[in-house]
């Protein structure tokens, strides 16, 4: 009995009560994929909550800290979800993994693959955390708009040059090809043979049919750009919550690229969902509406995520992260306020007319009202050689077209220049999915602005410039194409070799 009684002592002596205590809310509204909840008074912005369910703990992330509650978005299914769960912090920000694994996938804004590949890390562990919102680079931090971005389209590598770490905004009606524009650019980053730096592609579908989804994956997939692209999709069926962190996370695996020293292109198709996305959110927490009925911090919602694309300096790596945000206008309005606002945000728009697009100019970019802010920093010395002389012709056919519209009787000068416009219109309009290499584009602008198809036929012209991009890929690859391609640059000797070789093209019988 003694020896029990000693034991019993040293039990109770040696026992530590190792209380475990947490912070618990409660639903006390619950509607719309919207929370409202009691408690929970030490919940961080952007941290993920669970809520719990008679089957499982649904993710939700804290949206609106207010004094007597937080407001919360789900983020998965909402239908187990009723007043009186019970809701626990987690700690964690939202955020979500990224490394090259991510390359030829298609995921969700939370990072969880929808391509049915299987998981996309195979040790988690390894993978870097990256928030979904995070402050911009510095001005410290970033450099000049230096390198360019070639799009494979001739006048915009010509008139509009994107840079390396710009925001080029694409702004048009419903079916006027913007969506077609941003993949020509991830198409053309595929075929630029550029294998020890290629830029990584990131589209982001934001309230698209998943049919369109699923056909930008499959010809991205045919064109062999896959291997190097993500697509992040949070399409028309999904919550207004996943629509509105697709962007972020879209950003975020850029981030991850630009961080290592890389060169990333991100392509949010479209803002103007988006903003539609948040709005939405947004009055179902009761937020004050303002114009529009879009919330007050709505500029400051797209000015946050545009201004994470920067070309970082050399001590941080010298990588960049191009943005090309989407805007769709009604009826050509572009002074409405979502696009006003990413005009304001952005370096340059490439806009995009429904009238010159139903006319077959396609792409239906309105050079006038198009612009970059970086402009010719960001053009090769070969490019910039042609493209000077291209801009200022085309906007003197436009005046003159405008001009004499009325008029019968024109001067062979002015009849001249008109032909001029024309045969430059003719000769920039290109398929959609066959991106021009700049050097290509280089010889083509050359050849148009050299005078040597001016007394050609429009569709004889462009066929003959066609032929002769054949016969140079054919003849003269590593005397003038390759040329310029490695020396970024256009040398007398060079035109020299292409005129003459235009010339003879010319005078030989088809």
């Amino acid at each position: 009995m003694y020896e029990i009684l000693e034991k019993l002592k040293k039990e109770i002596e040696t026992f530590k009560s190792e209380g475990d205590f947490s912070e618990v809310g409660i639903v006390s509204e619950v509607g719309d994929g919207i929370l409202r909840i009691t408690g929970l008074e030490k919940a961080l912005a952007q941290e993920i909550l669970t809520v719990e369910t008679p089957d499982s703990e649904i993710p939700a992330v804290a949206f609106n800290l207010e004094e007597n509650f937080i407001g919360a978005v789900i983020l998965g299914e909402t239908r187990g979800v009723k007043v009186g769960a019970r809701v626990k912090k987690t700690g964690r920000i939202l955020s979500l993994k990224a490394g090259d694994e991510l390359l030829g996938r298609v995921l969700s804004p939370l990072g969880e693959p929808l391509d049915g590949k299987g998981v996309i890390f195979k040790n988690p562990e390894k993978a870097k955390d990256y928030f979904l919102e995070r402050r911009a680079p510095s001005v410290i931090e970033r450099e000049g708009v230096n390198t360019p971005l070639h799009t494979g389209i001739k006048s915009i590598d010509a008139m509009i040059p994107i840079g390396r770490g710009q925001r080029e905004l694409i702004i048009g009606d419903r079916q006027t090809g913007k969506t077609s524009i941003a993949l020509d650019a991830i198409l053309n980053q595929q075929s630029r043979g550029e294998a020890e730096n290629p830029v990584v592609s990131i589209y982001v579908a934001i309230g698209q049919k998943n049919s369109k989804i699923a056909k930008i994956v499959k010809m991205l997939e045919e064109n062999g750009a896959m291997k190097n692209t993500i697509v992040v999709s949070a399409p028309a069926s999904s919550p207004a919550a996943l629509q509105y962190l697709a962007p972020s996370a879209g950003c975020a695996i850029g981030e991850f690229f630009m961080d290592s020293g890389r060169d990333a292109l991100v392509i949010y198709d479209d803002l103007s969902k988006h903003a539609d996305a948040y709005r939405e959110l947004s009055l179902l927490l009761r937020r004050p509406p303002g114009r529009e009925a879009y919330p007050g911090d709505i500029f400051y919602l797209h000015s946050r995520l545009l201004e994470r694309a920067a070309k970082l300096s050399k001590e941080k790596g010298g990588g960049s992260l191009t943005a090309l945000p989407i805007i769709e206008t009604k009826l050509g309005d572009v002074s409405a306020y979502i696009p006003t606002n990413v005009i304001s945000i952005t370096d340059g728009q490439i806009y995009l007319e429904s009238g010159l697009f139903y006319q077959g100019i396609r792409p239906a970019v309105n050079v006038g009202l198009s612009v970059s802010r970086v402009g010719s920093a960001a053009q090769t010395k070969a490019m910039k050689k042609v493209a000077g002389k291209l801009r200022l012709e085309l906007a003197q056919f436009r005046e003159l077209q405008a001009f004499v519209q009325f008029s019968s009787d024109l001067d062979p000068d002015t009849r001249k220049k008109i032909k001029r416009g024309e045969l430059l219109t003719e000769i920039l309009k290109q398929s959609d999915g066959e991106p021009v290499p700049f050097e290509k584009a280089v010889c083509v602008l050359f050849v148009a602005l050299s005078g040597v198809v001016d007394d050609m036929p429009l569709t004889e012209a462009r066929n003959f410039i066609s032929g002769l991009m054949e016969r140079l890929e054919k003849l003269h690859r590593e005397d003038i194409l390759e040329e310029i391609k490695k020396s970024r640059d256009f040398s007398n000797e060079v035109q020299e070799k292409l005129k003459s070789a235009a010339e003879l093209f010319k005078s030989t019988p088809k």
